[in-house]
């Protein structure tokens, strides 16, 4: 009885554990989060913090030309005065977020 205990406590362990790890949210929840006060929501840059950054829209030419590579780096290191997400978001949230920064752009 008492293994049994104890092994349902380290399974609720476990749980609580790797819970939060799977619910960081998708691309959409992190862009939202993270992106969309510079880059607005709509990925188009028209909010005034995108106007002081001079940030550039998702439809322009240069960002549209820019692989998922490119704009994994980017997103992770910081381009021009965007500071970069390396530790803050894992390498997953980074290309699920440009995977959705893609959708903005159609």
């Amino acid at each position: 009885m008492t293994s049994q205990i104890s092994a349902a406590a380290v399974i609720l362990l476990a749980a609580s554990i790797a819970g939060p790890a799977l619910s960081q949210g998708s691309g959409a929840d992190i862009y939202k989060a993270k992106c969309a006060v510079c880059h607005g929501a709509d990925g188009l840059a028209a909010t005034p913090m995108a106007r002081i950054m001079k940030t550039l829209s998702f439809k322009d030419p240069e960002i549209l030309r820019a692989t998922d590579a490119q704009l994994f780096d980017s997103t992770k290191n910081g381009k021009s005065t965007m500071k970069g997400y390396a530790g803050k978001l894992t390498d997953a949230q980074i290309k699920d977020v440009v995977a959705y920064m893609r959708t903005l752009q159609k």
